[in-house]
């Protein structure tokens, strides 16, 4: 089996990265002969371990560049980029010849089905149907998110199958008849978990506005008041970070709450912490609640569109909180930081949860997927 995938790049230390890294590892481990295509990698190394018999291209396209830029000129330079990119995937596809591509969602979801390679086309989303919305951009950038959204539909109408993480999201596209659903596999095994015993807090994600960290460091301005002796950890880096320290500096919450750089031992940071928090304001299926559960740990979170509903059972495993309730995920997290007992009983179910997302059930299902495609 040629299985080809195209990102932007395997740069960044992102969850949909994490994701991409495992699933053709697993896949160049069973024989698979697998490329990836990146547009903006600039010769940078992937963030995580890529199989060294997997092949790497980069077609330097560097849409990225354009970001600071004006709307007339990055628009301009778009379909420039674009009918360049065409091109040159094109000649990629045509030379590798692959029984499947994958599109990630990215710069090619719109061309690559008019690419007639004699591959089957499958197209995954790692964020939900609302998520260009979700952006909460303005002015003439909301009114192009709206555009862009009402477009996905004929888009992914176009492709061999769609496949997006959850089964809330496949609710959200009435009218799409290739869709189907395959969660994010677990990216760890352990048979060590956390004893929660320790009086810390785990954030992780990327600094931005999608992960939510401003409420969350309010959140801690109110917890922390009746748990002066737990700390909250924050792992990620991205474009807020100064602001939030300001608002952790504003808060008064210097001495209990941490900002950290991404980390390639996450695991180890897991094992260290009792509670997993997470405030997205939007998300695919997070990785961040994946992994938390496989090192036993009670997870609280946001109900956002979309993932956090199919992972947690509120109650169970967590506690789901409505969104933006600040006062609910306080009164929820103190619940959990007073006791030991809960923390206990929920992490329980939350590993046992974690089997739901084991590597090979869920490679399983991708790998059925490929044989019947490439049977039509």
């Amino acid at each position: 089996m040629k299985i080809l995938y195209t990102i932007l790049g395997t740069f960044n230390s992102g969850g949909m990265e994490r994701v991409l890294a495992n699933k053709v590892n697993y896949w160049a481990r069973i024989g698979y002969e697998i490329t990836i295509v990146t547009t903006d990698q600039k010769n940078r190394l992937p963030y995580f371990k890529i199989d060294s018999s997997i092949r790497q291209i980069d077609l330097n396209i560097n849409y990225t560049d354009d970001i600071d830029k004006g709307l007339l000129f990055r628009i301009f330079s778009f379909f420039k980029k674009n009918k360049l990119h065409k091109k040159k995937l094109r000649d990629i596809l045509l030379e590798v010849q692959p029984d499947i591509t994958i599109s990630m969602f990215d710069n090619d979801a719109s061309f690559i089905t008019d690419i007639h390679d004699g591959s089957k086309k499958i197209l995954e989303i790692h964020f939900s149907r609302y998520k260009r919305i979700q952006y909460n951009r303005s002015g003439i950038w909301k009114i192009i998110d709206k555009l862009r959204t009402k477009r996905d539909i004929n888009t992914v109408n176009k492709f061999d199958k769609f496949i997006v993480l959850t089964q809330e999201d496949r609710g959200y596209w009435d009218g799409v008849k290739n869709i189907g659903v395959i969660p994010n596999a677990n990216t760890f095994e352990s048979n060590v978990l956390s004893n929660l015993n320790h009086k810390q807090v785990l954030a992780v994600g990327r600094l931005d506005y999608q992960k939510g960290f401003d409420d969350l460091i309010k959140i801690w301005s109110i917890v922390s008041v009746k748990f002066p002796e737990w700390k909250l950890n924050i792992y990620g880096d991205g474009p807020l970070k100064e602001e939030f320290k300001a608002l952790i500096s504003s808060l008064d919450l210097t001495n209990s709450v941490n900002i950290y750089s991404p980390t390639k031992n996450i695991d180890q940071i897991y094992l260290n912490h009792s509670i997993l928090a997470m405030t997205s304001r939007y998300e695919g299926l997070p990785m961040v609640l994946l992994e938390g559960q496989v090192f036993g740990i009670p997870l609280i979170s946001y109900a956002c569109k979309c993932g956090p509903k199919d992972i947690i059972v509120d109650g169970l495993n967590g506690y789901l909180i409505s969104e933006g309730d600040i006062e609910q995920f306080s009164n929820q997290l103190m619940l959990l930081m007073e006791s030991s007992e809960l923390r206990i009983k929920m992490g329980e179910h939350s590993f046992s949860n974690s089997k739901n997302f084991a590597e090979k059930r869920i490679m399983d299902q991708w790998i059925f997927l490929f044989k019947e495609l490439k049977n039509l």
